[in-house]
């Protein structure tokens, strides 16, 4: 390696390494400019990583064959570019796996872009898939990726679905051959049709837990006397519901049948219910409702769990909006700032 190793690799390199240290508190204008045509980065970005960037040294054995701009980092940079990566989508995947500029593009890069894109269907799904994930493209391709993608395909999942689950759960497709063929086998012994919709949600949360975890996740339903038929069918109808920690079902179960005492049943009929955000929707909507109800100004036998489950726009056109004027603080007391006050005779 030369002694002197080019300002420009340096600075490349401190995005690519992604060590923060402090500096001085007068960056070199040329620097920041350098990150500006360089990396892309708008002046105020540019301005901010460069006070928040500085190179260790210790990773520097490397530099200058790594980092050679014109021959490797360019060409690399194009191609990004030319497939959706402008403006600041260039940097961020940069610095989200610096990794990927040591990666060749040829062998590499452009053949995980043609997979994805063939897979994806077009540009714009590519870059936000690669923005949740940007290590599909470290990846070995034939070993992870494509092995996995051919047994969804084989086992019965529509290519569209194939796509959605890259999208939304891209982890998936980069687990380990014999934990997919695990999780596809577990989910079609419960009854799962691979070409229902609710399929590819199912195995986005059951290929992410292990056979402990997910007996545990079992277990820990039983506590609150679901028979474990009753828990695979809730899972089979809202699978998130095995995704989401202990303390939340727990405090959702307790404020559903302690406070606004629904029954059993009406919590495992509709499973999507322990999803919701007990301070953002199932609180402030109770409490709406119980004021609302108080005052006679809906019937009383107006189910709860259906007032639930209709849309934060309408929840708010029918039950908060409609009676601001009759009922002075309902506003307040739907976004949790207050109380209902008593109107003025």
């Amino acid at each position: 390696m030369p002694n002197h190793v080019p300002l420009r690799s340096l600075l490349l390199l401190s995005l690519i390494q992604k060590r923060f240290l402090k500096t001085s508190a007068s960056p070199s204008s040329f620097k920041v400019q350098y990150l500006i045509d360089s990396c892309g980065l708008p002046s105020q970005l540019a301005l901010s990583t460069y006070q928040n960037l500085q190179l260790d040294k210790k990773n520097l054995p490397n530099a200058y064959s790594v980092l050679q701009v014109d021959s490797n980092l360019k060409p690399k940079f194009d191609f990004f570019t030319e497939n959706g990566f402008v403006g600041q989508l260039l940097p961020q995947l940069i610095l989200s796996n610096p990794s990927v500029l040591r990666r060749a593009l040829d062998s590499q890069i452009k053949p995980c872009f043609e997979l994805l894109n063939s897979l994806l269907g077009c540009k714009e799904n590519l870059v936000v898939a690669l923005k949740r994930a940007s290590w599909l493209l470290t990846v070995n391709l034939k070993v992870v990726i494509q092995p996995n993608v051919d047994l969804l395909i084989k086992e019965g999942l529509p290519l569209d679905r194939v796509a959605k689950l890259i999208l939304w759960q891209p982890r998936a497709v980069l687990q380990k051959m014999d934990r997919m063929v695990y999780a596809l086998h577990a989910l079609k012994s419960m009854g799962l049709d691979v070409e229902d919709n609710i399929f590819i949600h199912a195995l986005r949360v059951r290929i992410q837990l292990p056979e402990t975890t997910w007996k545990k996740k079992i277990e820990g339903m039983k506590s609150f006397q679901w028979s474990e038929e009753e828990i695979l069918g809730a899972f089979k109808r809202s699978p998130p519901i095995l995704a989401l920690s202990e303390k939340k079902i727990r405090s959702l179960m307790d404020f559903f049948i302690n406070t606004m005492e629904l029954e059993r049943q009406n919590i495992i009929a509709c499973p999507l219910f322990l999803g919701y955000s007990i301070d953002k929707r199932v609180r402030p909507r109770y409490n709406v409702i119980k004021v609302l109800k108080s005052k006679k100004l809906i019937r009383r036998d107006k189910k709860m769990t259906t007032l639930l489950t209709i849309n934060e726009k309408n929840f708010l056109t029918n039950y908060v909006h409609r009676y601001v004027d009759v009922v002075p603080g309902l506003l307040e007391l739907y976004m949790g700032n207050g109380k209902t006050k008593k109107k003025d005779s």
